[in-house]
C-alpha cells in the first residue's frame, strides 16, 4: 500500500457536525468481507482528465481499487470532458450497464441533486468527489436514506492555510512596508465552492490577524496554468511593483503565475509571494527551491482511498455517512521535501 502520510502535519480539525478522515488513508486494510471485488463493477467520470489534479486523483482510485482485487475490467473510467451533458450521458451508460457503485466528480456540482435522482431510483450508490454538493443535497440524503455521500476537504481550511503561509513570511506580506498588503487573486471556477472557499478564506487570515488588505485583481483563470501565466503577466504590466502577493486558487494557476513572475524580473521570497493549492511535484520542488512561497497538499491519496471505502461499505450495505472529509496540509520549505517524498 501507498506509504502514508505522517498525521503529526495535520492541519485543524473539521467541523464537528462532520465525519473526519484521517490524513492519508487508515494502516489497516479495508474490510472487503461480504464483497464480490471479483465481479464487482465500478463507475467512475472525472470532470476532465487534463486537470493536473484529478489526474493523481482518479490514478490512485484506480491503483487502491486493484490493490484490493478489483478487475480493472471492472472499473469504467470516463472524462467528463467538462461538458455536463457529456457527463450526465455517461453516467447514463453506467446505470444502463448496471454498475455497483459510481465514484463520480462532476462538472457542475449543481447537478448533484439530478444525478443523485438517476443513481438512487436506478439502485446505484454513489460517492461525490473533489466538488462537493451544497448543503440542502447532503442533508437531503440524510434525512430521505439515499444511498449517496461526498468526500472531498473544506477549501476553507486550504484558504486559510494559504493566509498562514503569508503571514508566517518575515514582514507579513507587507513587502513595502506601507502597512498593507496588495495582492492579485487568481481564481478558479467561480462556481466551484472550493474556488469560492480559497478566494474568501485566504484574504480572512490576513484580515483576522487585523492585517490591512488591498485587492489589487481578482480574475477567474479557471484552474489553467496559461491562463494564470496570462492573467499575472497583465496584471503586472498594469500594477507593476504595487503587488507584493499572488494568490491562486491551485498550483497550475501558480505555476503559469511564476513563468510570468520571472519573466517580469521579480524574484519570488524577496519582492513578491506567491502561494497555490495541490501540492504538485513542480510547486512543491519550487517551495524546496525557494522560488514559491509554499502551496497547500491537497490529500488526493487520502481522498482517494476513503472515496474507495465509502464505495466498499456500500457495496456491504453498511451505512456511510453524508460528509467525510480529509485534511488538508500546509506545505512550506520545512516540510515540502517531506511531502514529495510522499508522492513519489
Amino acid at each position: 500500500m501507498k506509504k502514508k502520510f505522517l498525521s503529526l502535519i495535520l492541519g485543524a480539525a473539521m467541523t464537528a457536525s462532520m465525519m473526519v478522515a484521517p490524513a492519508m488513508a487508515a494502516e489497516a486494510p479495508i474490510d472487503l468481507t461480504g464483497v464480490d471485488v471479483e465481479n464487482a463493477t465500478v463507475g467512475i467520470s472525472i470532470y476532465q482528465f487534463s486537470d493536473n489534479f484529478m489526474t493523481l486523483y482518479r490514478t490512485e482510485l484506480v491503483r487502491y481499487l486493484t490493490e484490493l482485487g478489483f478487475k480493472e475490467e471492472n472499473i469504467q473510467v470516463q472524462d467528463g470532458k467538462n461538458d455536463q451533458a457529456e457527463q450526465t450521458n455517461q453516467i447514463n451508460n453506467f446505470i444502463t450497464a448496471g454498475v455497483d457503485v459510481m465514484i463520480l466528480n462532476l462538472v457542475q456540482s449543481s447537478s448533484a441533486p439530478q444525478v443523485t435522482d438517476m443513481c438512487n431510483e436506478a439502485g446505484i450508490p454513489v460517492v461525490y468527489i473533489n466538488r462537493q454538493p451544497d448543503e440542502a443535497e447532503s442533508d437531503r440524503w440524510e434525512a430521505d436514506g439515499i444511498k449517496a455521500t461526498y468526500v472531498g476537504a473544506d477549501a476553507r481550511q486550504s484558504g486559510t492555510y494559504q493566509g498562514e503561509l503569508i503571514l508566517e513570511t518575515a514582514n507579513g506580506g507587507d513587502i513595502n512596508g506601507d502597512g498593507k498588503v496588495s495582492y492579485i487573486m487568481v481564481q478558479g471556477d467561480p462556481e466551484n465552492v472550493d474556488a469560492q472557499y480559497r478566494t474568501e478564506f485566504s484574504v480572512k487570515a490576513l484580515t483576522d490577524a487585523g492585517v490591512e488588505v488591498e485587492e489589487l485583481l481578482l480574475q477567474r483563470g479557471d484552474w489553467d496554468q496559461a491562463k494564470g501565466q496570462q492573467i499575472v503577466q497583465d496584471a503586472l504590466t498594469q500594477f507593476g511593483e504595487q503587488i507584493e502577493v499572488v494568490f491562486c486558487n491551485n498550483d497550475a494557476m501558480a505555476l503559469g503565475a511564476l513563468q510570468a513572475i520571472q519573466a517580469a524580473g521579480r524574484v519570488v521570497n524577496e519582492d513578491i509571494y506567491l502561494v497555490g493549492v495541490d501540492a504538485l511535484t513542480e510547486a512543491l520542488q519550487d517551495t524546496i527551491d525557494g522560488t514559491y512561497t509554499g502551496t497547500v497538499f491537497n490529500d488526493h491519496i487520502s481522498q482517494a482511498q476513503t472515496a474507495v471505502e465509502m464505495a466498499v461499505n456500500y457495496l456491504k450495505g453498511e451505512e456511510v455517512a453524508p460528509i467525510n472529509m480529509v485534511d488538508y496540509v500546509k506545505v512550506t520549505s520545512e516540510n515540502a521535501a517531506d511531502v514529495l517524498e510522499t508522492l513519489q
